[in-house]
């Protein structure tokens, strides 16, 4: 039986993945998979040593994001099936592809889109949907990198929203209390299968529900609607996918969609008895799918 050969993409920070990643590599390895673990901004990786590349912890991708998007196209040349696959990657690298999702049905959090380049009053935006406060962040973004909490008439909200643009496009979503008052839910799913859920919550006086910020996660059973409702955000998105992660907002029993994170997304897999086994076999039955590579 042929032994395939897996990298488990990173970055230079995260060399050997995170501790909740880490334990793939056994479980890769005790499926006959030789997986290891791989820089995407590497110049020393051989990627076409691979039959297939995996990204978990890509976390600055959204520094460079040219360079990473030019690594994509690397990979579809060398024939090294990648997953998620690239078009995936692509289509969810920018967050407007929100926009697609509310269009297809799915309930997104109330975004305002300002292009870069431009510098509009950021009072006259909150102004004109009734905001009082509300969260800008980067359309290219990840971990809350420039993502800022802001009131209407602050001085500084101003500058936090033209420091975005001076970047990239922005987005505008009204503050959202529920993620104080019960935290933001994570429901993720591996190989197409729902696996399990997890609730974020951010530490006290903070709205950022990373771990890096004192955010703290624990496993959470999630209401079934919810439940429905993440199931048909992740199937709304682009696909094919290995793994998919949504975030969103419980609000009047109904789930408002924050993000569908297709990328290189956290996926708690050491809250979930079992999600190691169930993502290595769902990694194993991809690679070892036919493939136009020989």
């Amino acid at each position: 039986m042929r032994a395939y050969r897996v990298a488990l993409v990173t970055c230079s920070s995260i060399r050997e993945l995170t501790a909740d990643d880490h334990p793939l590599l056994a479980e890769l390895w005790n499926l006959g998979i030789k997986a290891e673990t791989a820089v995407w901004d590497d110049p020393a990786v051989d990627w076409s040593r691979y039959d297939a590349a995996v990204i978990r912890s890509t976390w600055d991708y959204h520094l460079t994001p040219a360079a990473f998007l030019a690594w994509l196209s690397r990979l579809e040349a060398l024939g090294t099936a990648l997953w998620n696959p690239a078009p995936v990657v692509r289509a969810n690298a920018d967050k407007s592809y929100l926009k697609e999702l509310e269009a297809a049905g799915v309930a997104v959090v109330p975004t305002i889109w300002v292009p870069r380049g431009e510098t509009p009053r950021l009072d006259d935006l909150l102004a004109a949907r009734g905001w009082s406060e509300a969260v800008v962040k980067p359309v290219i973004s990840a971990g809350a990198f420039r993502t800022n909490r802001v009131k209407r008439g602050d001085a500084g909200g101003q500058a936090a929203f033209e420091e975005v643009l001076l970047h990239s496009g922005a987005m505008v979503q009204p503050f959202l209390p529920e993620i104080a008052e019960e935290g933001e839910w994570s429901f993720i799913f591996l190989g197409g299968v729902f696996s399990h859920a997890v609730l974020k919550t951010p530490r006290a006086g903070d709205f950022r529900v990373q771990e890096d910020h004192g955010g703290a996660s624990v496993r959470r059973d999630p209401p079934p609607g919810l439940l429905a409702q993440a199931r048909d955000a992740a199937i709304s998105g682009p696909g094919p996918w290995l793994y998919a992660r949504v975030d969103g907002v419980r609000r009047d029993g109904e789930l408002l969609l924050l993000e569908l994170e297709l990328i290189e997304p956290a996926l708690y897999l050491s809250l979930a008895p079992g999600a190691v086994k169930m993502f290595a076999e769902a990694i194993k039955a991809r690679v070892s799918a036919p493939s136009p590579k020989t």
